[in-house]
């Protein structure tokens, strides 16, 4: 029997704001997208969901980051800052690239990271 790999191609992101959580998303991620429907963060989509089950307010943000890989962490860090995001952590010079950390409205952690080419 041959074991298969699936590739992640989505997550579903519940919040109790959908529209203002997808205008984040847009101004921040995908200033492109239009429409209701999921966005695409460069090949991987972000479905954006109403849901009762969740709080407004993430309370465990650590247990799960979002990590976006650029090519060009400046132009992105500029975009990121346009759009006003909260930063948790300032961007710092790591050993094995360049990171960011930040969160979006419902309190959950993203990333942007630029790796070191041969690190």
């Amino acid at each position: 029997m041959t074991m298969i790999t699936p590739k992640p191609g989505s997550v579903l992101l519940g919040t109790t704001r959908p529209a203002e959580l997808r205008d984040w998303y847009r101004r921040a991620l995908a200033p492109g997208h239009e429409g209701e429907g999921p966005i695409d963060l460069g090949g991987f989509l972000l479905v954006i969901e109403e849901r009762d089950d969740v709080d407004a307010k993430n309370n465990e943000p650590g247990r799960m980051i979002l990590n976006f890989h650029v090519d060009d962490f400046d132009a992105v860090e500029a975009q990121l800052r346009a759009a006003g995001v909260d930063w948790l952590v300032p961007v710092a010079d790591r050993p094995s690239g360049r990171f960011g950390t930040f969160e979006d409205p419902d309190g959950n952690y993203l990333q942007i990271i630029q790796f070191k080419k041969n690190a």
